[in-house]
């Protein structure tokens, strides 16, 4: 086991749900964080509220699909605390509603704050880590990387293609000491369903011939309501990764999130299709 105490981890993302809980807990834990995410007052209320010294606690308000901003948060990481020793990729949000529908442009965005922004993030952070022979990084993916779900393929497929990424990513990076780790919650009570209510709106209002399914959609997240986890479900796992001397390469929570991943194990495609297919 390694001691989380001293370490020097960026969080993104970490202005509220996932990223917010990982940043109380780490910090709790003994290590040092350089916060990141778009809205700056909470982001700096919450450095306050952990460390109102500013000894241990960094918040880099910025945009992650920013090129300046990504650089301007390893700087000033580096510059504050001397080095990094870990790396959350959590930023992300979802985009709704039927592939027919979603206009290419709305893909790309999806497509380049899920993915190719972590990456952009990861390929400054990697040098820091490589060259010391030691560090993690941890990817916050999602359940629906392994099992897509109509009416949400585009953000499941960011998912889909962050597995691969970070099943890469551990491979090339074993040989310099750098472990990655995926991991994968289920449905989380956090601000993430009302931001992709909210970036889907003009999509969804103009369903068209899917707007019968849109109930089905609904009724299922209402469902999950009931058996969601917490934050920090996640922020334990995370926790977990960052002190563990070989950490597994992927973790999932809470428990019905285990649970989905081992149907899809367990179950034929068309079996697993019934469970999560839309009904009207």
């Amino acid at each position: 086991m390694r001691s989380l105490t001293g370490q020097v981890i960026i969080i993104t993302g970490a202005s509220s749900g996932i990223g917010e809980a990982t940043a109380r807990r780490l910090v709790r834990g003994g290590a040092r964080v350089g916060l990141s995410a778009r809205r700056a007052n909470r982001l700096e209320a919450l450095a306050r509220e952990l460390d109102p010294s500013g000894a241990n606690v960094l918040a880099v308000a910025g945009d992650i699909t920013n090129a300046a901003d990504r650089e301007k948060l390893v700087a000033a990481t580096v510059a504050k605390f001397g080095r990094i020793d870990g790396l959350v990729n959590n930023a992300g949000y979802g985009t709704r509603g039927p592939v027919e529908l979603v206009p290419v442009e709305a893909v790309r965005k999806n497509f380049e704050t899920n993915l190719f922004s972590l990456i952009a993030l990861t390929q400054l952070v990697l040098p820091h880590l490589r060259e010391r022979g030691d560090g993690c990084i941890v990817n916050i993916g999602s359940v629906a990387g392994k099992i897509a779900r109509p009416l949400s393929s585009i953000y499941d497929s960011t998912k889909h293609a962050l597995e691969a990424i970070t099943d890469g990513l551990r491979g090339e990076l074993k040989p310099f000491g750098v472990r990655v780790t995926l991991i994968r919650p289920g449905f989380i009570l956090t601000e993430f369903v009302d931001a992709a209510d909210a970036a889907s709106t003009g999509i969804i209002e103009k369903a068209g011939p899917y707007a019968p399914y849109l109930g089905g959609f609904r009724v299922g997240y209402d469902k999950l309501r009931r058996i969601a986890g917490t934050p920090d479900d996640i922020a334990r796992l995370v926790e977990r990764v960052l002190t563990a001397d070989n950490p597994a390469p992927r973790y999932s929570a809470p428990l019905h999130a285990k649970v989905f991943l081992f149907l899809k194990w367990l179950l034929p495609d068309r079996a697993l299709e019934f469970i999560v297919r839309l009904r009207k």
